[in-house]
C-alpha cells in the first residue's frame, strides 16, 4: 500500500492540488502495476514565511 507525501510551500489552488494528486496516483499505479484504490497521496503545505531555501524565505523570493 504505497503512500506518497509531497511537501510544498502554500499558495497553490485547489485545482492545482487536485491535478497533482491525480497525476502522482496515476504514476504510482503505472509504475507499480497496482490498483489506484490502494495508493495514498498527501500534500503537506508550509506557510511561505516558515519555509526557506538558501536562507531566503519563500515569501521574500
Amino acid at each position: 500500500m504505497p503512500q506518497v507525501i509531497v511537501y510544498a510551500a502554500a499558495g497553490k489552488t485547489e485545482a492545482q492540488h487536485h491535478q497533482l494528486l491525480k497525476k502522482i496516483t496515476e504514476a504510482v499505479v503505472e509504475s507499480y502495476e497496482i490498483p489506484a484504490e490502494i495508493v495514498t497521496v498527501q500534500i503537506i503545505e508550509a506557510l511561505t514565511h516558515l519555509k526557506a531555501k538558501a536562507g531566503i524565505r519563500f515569501c521574500d523570493r
